[in-house]
């Protein structure tokens, strides 16, 4: 093969991932030729409404996924949080690369930390996940929504908009940005988006030229961690519009997985972990059975309120 197409999205950060693994490719192998196809999502269309009001899941992978399947791009690169739970029929993630660190970072121009907040300071962020967390730890503060891309949220949270925000670790890092006051926010306080630090890149599964390409971007680590939180989401049937959290981790053999579900105030959360071999299928069974576990503590009871609560919006 002399020519990849790798769809993305037109975010700083999509685009930056997209070059990463453009980059990788043509390091790897000589005289292969990568272009970026860049396309616009429903995700960054609409941005003046809370991500769980416009349908979380696949906002920002669907039109990339029909370019897969028409054959207008060959592979895709997707923030592996981004990624729907099932994905369309004849399509794979080809290739799992080593996960950045996948932590929150609280960020402020005023204050150190989340604990050095004053009571009725106004924190910004688009996730159900985070509010959800930071109001169980800090139930004195307001959590106002917070949509753009990382460089708006940053620029917002600077012009005095909000006096503190959250944000993912990896993006920051990956676009090289900052704040003058910065916290990583870590298991277990703080539990990450599942697949949160991840890249994913999927292909059609018909596609055994490109298995073999994308072969050695493969991290073996980061696939079983990742297989765990998503087996762990999946069986909640849950996406970016409900307060789940995963954090999956490799000591040795041996896989641990961290999560939670909380309700939106933050006045109930419940948390649970295992521990298995390390094999894809003991990662996904165990994904499967900490989510049975916590739906029998309550969190059925939590995500059908969230759930009649959206129905009752529509």
């Amino acid at each position: 093969m002399k020519k990849i197409i790798i769809a993305t999205r037109g975010s700083k950060l999509a685009l930056w991932q997209a070059e990463h693994i453009r980059e990788r490719l043509l390091a790897h192998h000589a005289g292969l030729e990568v272009e970026l196809l860049v396309l616009k999502t429903k995700g960054d269309v609409i941005l003046d409404v809370p991500l769980a009001k416009v349908g979380g899941k696949g906002l920002f992978v669907k039109e990339i996924e029909e370019a897969l399947l028409s054959g207008a791009a060959d592979i895709a690169v997707h923030s592996m949080k981004d990624v729907p739970m099932v994905l369309p029929e004849g399509l794979v993630l080809g290739a799992v690369p080593e996960r950045e660190i996948c932590t929150d970072l609280f960020l402020s121009e005023n204050y150190a930390s989340l604990s050095a907040l004053p009571a009725g300071a106004v924190l910004g962020t688009s996730s159900l996940r985070r509010q959800a967390q930071v109001l169980a730890l800090r139930p004195d503060i307001r959590v106002d929504m917070l949509r753009g891309n990382v460089e708006t949220r940053l620029r917002k949270m600077k012009e005095g908009q909000y006096d503190a925000i959250i944000l993912a670790r990896a993006g920051v890092k990956r676009l090289g940005l900052s704040a003058t006051w910065q916290e990583d926010l870590v298991p277990p306080a703080m539990l990450p988006a599942v697949g949160q630090g991840a890249l994913g890149v999927e292909m059609r599964e018909d596609r055994e030229d490109l298995h073999e390409l994308l072969a050695f971007l493969e991290h073996r680590p980061t696939r079983l961690c990742v297989s765990a939180e998503r087996a762990f989401l999946r069986r909640l049937d849950g996406g970016c519009q409900v307060p789940i959290a995963a954090h999956a981790g490799l000591c040795g053999e041996e896989l641990t997985l961290d999560a939670l579900v909380a309700g939106v105030d933050g006045k109930t959360v419940i948390r649970g972990s295992l521990r298995s071999s390390a094999s894809l299928e003991e990662a996904e069974r165990m994904g499967r059975a900490l989510a049975e576990e916590l739906l029998g503590r309550g969190a059925d009871r939590i995500l059908a309120e969230l759930y009649d609560g959206e129905e009752e919006k529509a």
